[in-house]
């Protein structure tokens, strides 16, 4: 249990998560901690965390009985407190419709788990008309179980022919509706996904490379640095859900960049169900920037997270770079001579991070920046060069010549 810093937001909340014999204490404050951004990210005050022990999530509460008394406590005592009243409870895992039910039954105040949160903001962060079809495919799609906690405040009656009560059937009505829409929504996404795959022809058999990696590691930073233009870009979480593809030129070789949506722990499942089209332009994709915020004290779990999410979506390996980004925030606690403990992940300096993903990545695949104040961007671009070049050749045997005589000074651009 933890207080956090005070700051103006629409609405105060508890955050609640449950340590596992699968998932640490520790992990599960990072966890935690992620959700907390979350909900800055939607606009909500992470007031107070809630952990709990348990050997697995409680099948009525998500957490045990004892706890959630504990949780409505602490709201009742925070009632009367304008300025710390709390409004939202916010679970760190996908909540059953029955879990849903107990919990609102005993807490009265409005509760949210860690997929409805998502949604809520990919909702917030939709511009175009294919992020809003997607995010309201997988609304609809993560709705349709839950229809029955929605209704009810309405009557019920006996069960059997012409007995049946006006929740019964306001639920059979909204479940039909949902149904057609969900029909809907998918046959409008063919016909985008028909106009994107058009495009994509249209641009001919320039080599392709895809920006990936987790939210709000700093990948549209990069692809502005690179392409010279104004991809939104800002230290929150999602700022970026339509894909963005520019032409961009390193030393004489153009190739097509693309900036897509970042990758998060326990992405709602039918989330990436309704973004595989968006996700296209990395199935396509010759090569891949993975791009790992090195200053998060968890990016090797990060990195863990994004390699299993492309594999869902594209089983084909495909030749990436990893790049560390955010050199310039990097922190690490320098470890007393005289002390004899284990060497943690906080005592590493880059200098011993650089040695360990240098040596673990193939062929230098792998480069430390920082697209903020552009530290090493030169390699960067020398190294992104090089890896279009060899697609590039191989994809154009006769331009191997060519690309001798131009590195030689041989040649004019």
């Amino acid at each position: 249990m933890q207080e956090v810093k005070t700051e103006i937001f629409d609405e105060r909340a508890i955050l609640v998560g449950v340590a596992t014999q699968t998932v640490s204490e520790q992990k599960a404050k990072e966890y935690l901690d992620e959700l907390a951004f979350l909900a800055e990210t939607a606009g909500a005050y992470p007031q107070r965390f809630f952990i709990q022990k348990l050997v697995q999530p409680n099948s009525n509460f998500y957490v045990g009985p004892g706890k959630i008394e504990e949780i409505r406590n602490y709201i009742i005592d925070h009632e009367e407190d304008k300025e710390n009243s709390i409004s939202l409870v916010i679970f760190d895992d996908e909540l059953s419709p029955k879990q849903l039910r107990n919990i609102e039954k005993e807490l009265k105040v409005k509760i949210l788990d860690r997929t409805t949160l998502i949604l809520d903001i990919f909702a917030m962060r939709a511009q175009t008309a294919h992020a809003k079809t997607q995010v309201e495919l997988a609304q609809c799609r993560y709705l349709l179980p839950r229809l029955t906690r929605m209704w009810t405040h309405l009557d019920r009656q006996k069960g059997g022919i012409g007995m049946r009560g006006t929740g019964e059937t306001q639920i059979e009505t909204d479940r039909r509706i949902i149904l057609n829409r969900i029909s809907l929504l998918k046959e409008e996404l063919k016909e985008i996904d028909k106009q994107k795959s058009t495009q994509r022809k249209n641009r001919g058999k320039m080599v392709r490379v895809a920006l990936v990696g987790y939210t709000n590691v700093g990948k549209s930073t990069i692809m502005n640095m690179l392409s010279k233009s104004d991809v939104f870009a800002e230290n929150k979480l999602f700022a970026t859900l339509d894909t963005t593809v520019r032409k961009v030129t390193v030393e004489n070789l153009p190739f097509l960049l693309s900036d897509t949506v970042g990758f998060i722990r326990k992405l709602p499942t039918d989330l990436v169900e309704s973004f595989k089209s968006t996700l296209d332009e990395v199935r396509e994709a010759d090569l891949l920037v993975h791009v790992v915020d090195v200053s998060n004290p968890t990016f090797e779990d990060q990195i863990a997270v994004v390699e299993k999410t492309l594999s869902e979506i594209n089983k084909e390996e495909k030749p990436t770079i990893l790049v560390f980004n955010k050199i310039d925030a990097f922190t690490y606690i320098e470890k007393a001579e005289d002390d004899l403990t284990p060497i943690k992940r906080e005592n590493y300096s880059l200098e011993d991070l650089k040695k360990m993903w240098m040596a673990k990545m193939n062929n230098s695949n792998c480069i430390f920046i920082s697209a903020k104040d552009k530290s090493n961007l030169e390699d960067f671009k020398k190294l992104l060069y090089d890896k279009v070049k060899e697609i590039h050749i191989q994809r154009y045997p006769y331009n191997d010549f060519l690309y001798q005589k131009y590195d030689e000074g041989e040649l004019g651009e």
